[in-house]
């Protein structure tokens, strides 16, 4: 009775089986290609994710038994909007992504007409180019022979889960979950449904949007002749960042969680309140029961942290691999005053300006790449200090997951700076391990969250070790280099 997870990220697909025990028993991943086409967009290919999806899974099949598999979950990267055609399944352009800032002047023309205030009450979300309906209303405007396709209910609109299960299911189910909903500025969070008011604003036809479903219970199954000849029933589906909220086991009010992913969102279950933030956090659905009882969360997203890492491989060469940033960061003792803002598409939570960019400052003929690296780190905990300080309460404890997490380095800078201990789970890859718990959850694997919660075991904790007086002079140095980043791409 083991469950199949797909995790549909930004950078790639990761397929992970997970025993009754909460054990991964084997995991396979594929990477997908980003595509830049200017500066400040950002797009993937939807045939390319679906490949990832079937190369991770044919590959993950060859570890285990299939035929001990039970059920399917999916958690996918967020906002990112999808075109397809009901029929042939093909995309005709390629998936806006939710880094892409390409919409900023919607946003600017929505705003400047009076219209943030009623989007911010229905929706719990702010005017960003971050969400889906904006990059919707820019694709009508722009490529007017596409959705004039959309108009006439040949082409589906849809998130990344809502793409994946077309795909698993021959276009037999157009579905999505309340998580991944709440993130596109077209559903009313309070009522749980999809919007007319909202629709019409952003003039997105609402018959092209997927039907809304529970996040666990089984809502389709997959076809054997399109999906490697297993036929499991889909049973959990979410939004990357809940997922992984549900993965850590945050089922009480007040629990949060920080994922370290291409961004980090840190997330605080609210239960069944719908609580509102004048902070900077978005107010979210975190998920919904097959009775229809509502879990809402209070979230701070931040675009680029895993992301600035990749970077600094990738663009600038200065390491190999990810897992060489905490050795090369631990040669020196600090950034030597180094900072590094990585507003590479802008900066979220809780300054929420799309037209920042990257800024280093503090470099001198003594910075080293090692003095770079640390200051990368130490930025992935100043954003996730920026946002936790904007949360009602303080947290007893930080629980954190996601790849970065499992950097010792990153882990104790995170600690100093939050002030409390933070806690790694054996599991870091959490967000896959929701999507297997909800779709366990939806076909009996576990019969509870207490059950779910018994599965959830300590790797280690790190207290806080630098004095208080320290960690607050690098934090403020760090807001100065923020203010400076603010608007670049205005000059």
């Amino acid at each position: 009775m083991s469950v199949l997870a797909i995790d549909a990220g930004t950078t790639g697909v990761t397929a992970v089986v997970v025993t009754p025990e909460g054990g991964v028993e084997a995991s396979a991943s594929q990477e997908f290609r980003q595509h830049f086409p200017r500066p400040g967009w950002v797009e993937h290919a939807p045939e390319e994710i679906w490949q990832a999806t079937l190369e991770a899974v044919r590959e993950v099949l060859t570890l285990v038994d299939r035929s001990a598999l039970t059920a399917v979950g999916i958690t996918n990267q967020r906002e990112t909007v999808l075109l397809w055609d009901r029929d042939t399944l093909g995309s005709p352009r390629r998936a806006i992504v939710w880094q892409d800032r390409r919409t900023a002047d919607v946003c600017v023309r929505l705003r400047e007409a009076g219209h943030e205030d009623r989007v911010r009450e229905l929706t719990g979300l702010r005017l960003d180019p971050y969400f889906s309906a904006t990059k919707l209303a820019w694709l009508a405007e722009h490529e007017p022979h596409t959705w004039a396709l959309v108009e006439s209910g040949r082409y589906a609109i849809g998130t990344v889960d809502s793409y994946l299960i077309a795909r698993m299911t021959r276009g037999l189910h157009h579905v999505t979950d309340i998580s991944n909903a709440s993130r596109t500025l077209l559903l009313d969070l309070e009522a749980g449904t999809w919007s007319k008011e909202l629709c019409e604003l952003f003039g997105v036809p609402d018959d092209a949007l997927p039907e809304l479903v529970p996040n666990w219970g089984e809502v389709a199954v997959t076809d054997p002749r399109t999906f490697l000849d297993l036929s499991l029933p889909i049973a959990g589906i979410a939004g990357d960042q809940q997922s992984a909220l549900f993965g850590q086991t945050c089922f009480d009010v007040g629990d949060s969680k920080c994922t370290y992913g291409t961004g980090s969102f840190i997330l605080t279950n609210t239960g069944a309140t719908l609580e509102r933030s004048d902070a900077g956090l978005l107010s979210t659905a975190a998920w919904r029961s097959p009775e229809g009882e509502l879990t809402y969360a209070l979230e701070g997203s931040i675009f680029v942290t895993g992301a600035a890492v990749q970077w600094l491989r990738d663009g600038l060469q200065l390491v190999g691999s990810a897992a060489e940033t905490a050795a090369i960061a631990a040669t020196v003792s600090s950034s030597d005053g180094v900072v590094f803002v990585p507003a590479l598409t802008g900066l979220g939570a809780p300054h929420w300006d799309p037209h920042a960019r990257g800024l280093i400052v503090g470099i001198t003929r003594g910075t080293t790449r090692a003095h770079l690296v640390r200051a990368t780190l130490e930025a992935i905990a100043f954003e996730v200090r920026d946002v936790l300080e904007t949360m009602p309460g303080e947290p007893s404890a930080l629980r954190v997951d996601g790849g970065a997490a499992a950097n010792d380095l990153l882990c104790q800078i995170q600690a100093d700076q939050v002030g409390v201990p933070v806690e790694r789970p054996r599991m870091i890859e959490t967000t896959a391990l929701g999507a297997a718990f909800l779709a366990g959850l939806g076909t009996g694997v576990w019969s509870s969250t207490d059950e779910l919660r018994e599965t959830w075991t300590l790797d280690r904790s790190f207290t806080p070790s630098r004095a208080r007086e320290d960690a607050d002079a690098d934090h403020r140095r760090w807001l100065a280099a923020v203010e400076r980043s603010k608007g670049w791409a205005e000059i």
